[in-house]
């Protein structure tokens, strides 16, 4: 296990799934204010753009381990 390309990876994670998930919520927040839509679609609206975050950061750590791989190769003899 390399960990040092894990505490960066779970680093990276972190920094932009804080940022990803706010701008969600906030873009359901924000789109049910202005259109007057209220609270329960809100709501939804927040949940549909939290799975998009999600889809984002599943991509993101994919993309992440494939270029910072978390196991070393095995050395040979």
């Amino acid at each position: 296990m390399n960990t040092r390309n894990l505490i960066t990876i779970v680093s990276l994670m972190v920094l932009v799934g804080t940022e990803v998930f706010a701008a969600a919520v906030a873009a359901g927040w924000a789109l049910a204010g202005l259109l007057e839509l209220g609270d329960t679609i809100g709501h939804i609206l927040m949940a549909v753009f939290s799975l998009g975050a999600t889809w984002i950061m599943l991509q993101l750590w994919r993309r992440a381990v494939s270029i910072e791989p978390l196991r070393t190769p095995a050395s040979r003899r």
